[in-house]
């Protein structure tokens, strides 16, 4: 399976293939970006669970942010 098919079939329902949004995090198979797209489509897909994604968000737009700046 190519990456981006994995990326895709992750995203359309991330608690498929991961225990908890904290298990996205530590995949080391994508980056920043791809990990806060999979974090977003968890969050629309699982109310439950908003609260901890929305604290895993935040921490990777923060990250994404701190080295955008750090390429100027």
């Amino acid at each position: 399976m190519t990456k981006k098919k994995l990326f895709d079939d992750i995203r359309q329902n991330p608690a498929r293939i991961y225990r908890t949004p904290g298990d996205v995090l530590r995949d080391r198979r994508f980056d920043d970006a791809e990990r806060l797209q999979i974090l977003e489509a968890w969050r629309e897909t699982d109310p439950a669970e908003k609260d901890e994604i929305a604290v895993m968000i935040a921490e990777l737009e923060d990250r994404l942010h701190i080295s955008g700046h750090a390429a100027e």
